[in-house]
């Protein structure tokens, strides 16, 4: 290879790696900006608490429903062109979750909507195995770090229009305009290639390895809804811990996350994959049994700092052994583990009430903890 070859493939390989890296951006963009405006969602609409709920319903479901046929979709018409088309329906949906006046509307709208980042979700997971495979180096977590800043900047952004003034359609489309030229500008960097299998199903069942990385990955995404859900609630057990301060559980959980992500490459590059997710799988256990048992405010606060780091990088590994298995064609088993990842998430809520309503909230991230146990004791299959 001369060095004139050796130049365009690294320019090759750095506009992939930063395209894939704005397209998280962009999902983490377009999911977030959807957070500040429930408030306004429940009173423009006057939802009763058990409406809204099961409005919020609708977008899990359009997720879950676009999420497994996802991987026949990249097979067929390639990364770009599904990620374009979903992308587009993403901006399309936002401006009606901002005015849509009747409930039928926005359940209509939240569905769309799920419907495009999931398929969104499943497709830039492929392309980030893709472009992590070509590099022979730790990519992953950075990816997902992107899709981490994104919700931060998303929520961040919105929350600030809204406090300035401004009208949710507003607010919105100033984030939809910042999605746009992001897409715009790294389109050409999007994986364009066809699988060229056009005898995949459209409904993929996981099996083998895929099913068991699938089932470890609902356990990750069960662990993150506790906290994201129930969090608050578990702090405000405490006769101690100020109302107003609950929230902040969620908040370190999230930085900590994020943090983890962007620096996940580094660590696992010098460590390898085994230590990193063994640790994080037990830190993110130690972190929700201390939360329940410190009877201190601010320790128990901090011990959600200690589930975001330990989460952090577990989630991106698994993508990169699904990617990486031999059972099942990458582009189906990404969309298998992604839509039972997911499925955590959505179930979560319910799954921790139920366990609350029997044993306790404590007993509930408890049990999540022992399961967190059992993706550690994975990790070398995992790692392998």
């Amino acid at each position: 290879m001369t060095a004139l070859d050796a130049a365009q493939q690294n320019k090759q390989q750095s506009r992939l790696f930063w395209g894939t890296r704005t397209i998280f951006l962009i999902n983490g963009l377009g999911m977030s900006a959807w957070a500040p405006l429930v408030p306004f969602t429940r009173d423009r609409l006057a939802l009763s608490g058990g409406s809204l709920g099961a409005l919020l319903l609708c977008l899990g479901v359009g997720s879950l429903a676009a999420m497994p046929v996802t991987g026949t979709l990249v097979a067929r018409f390639g990364c770009r062109r599904v990620m374009l088309l979903s992308t587009i329906l993403v901006l399309a949906m936002l401006p009606l979750l901002a005015i849509a006046e009747t409930k039928a509307l926005m359940a209509a709208s939240l569905m769309m909507f799920g419907a495009g980042l999931g398929t969104l979700d499943v497709a830039m997971n492929y392309q980030a195995v893709e472009v992590e495979k070509a590099s022979g180096r730790p990519m992953m977590s950075g990816f997902h770090g992107f899709f981490s800043l994104g919700g931060i900047l998303g929520a961040g952004t919105v929350s600030l229009l809204l406090s300035l003034a401004f009208t949710s359609l507003a607010a919105v489309l100033v984030v939809m305009a910042v999605m746009l030229l992001l897409l715009l500008w790294h389109l050409p960097a999007l994986l364009n290639d066809r699988l060229h299998q056009p005898d995949q199903p459209w409904l993929v069942i996981p099996r083998g390895g895929v099913a068991f990385l699938g089932l470890l990955c609902f356990i990750l995404f069960l662990a993150e809804g506790a906290v994201l859900d129930w969090g608050a609630l578990l702090l405000l057990q405490n006769p101690a811990m100020l109302p107003a301060y609950a929230g902040l559980g969620y908040a370190l959980f999230s930085c900590a996350m994020t943090v983890g992500r962007f620096t996940g490459d580094k660590i696992i590059h010098r460590f390898g994959r085994y230590p990193v997710m063994l640790a994080g799988a037990l830190a993110a256990a130690a972190g929700m049994t201390l939360a329940v048992c410190l009877p201190w405010p601010e320790a128990a606060l901090f011990a959600f700092l200690l589930v975001g780091f330990g989460l952090a990088n577990t989630v991106p590994m698994l993508f990169n052994a699904v990617g990486n298995q031999q059972d099942m064609p990458a582009n189906l088993a990404i969309s298998a583990m992604t839509t039972l990842g997911y499925a955590g998430i959505l179930s979560g809520p319910a799954l921790i009430g139920f366990i609350s309503h029997w044993i306790s909230l404590s007993g509930a991230f408890l049990l999540i903890a022992l399961l967190l146990l059992a993706v550690a004791a994975s990790a070398r299959l995992v790692a392998r």
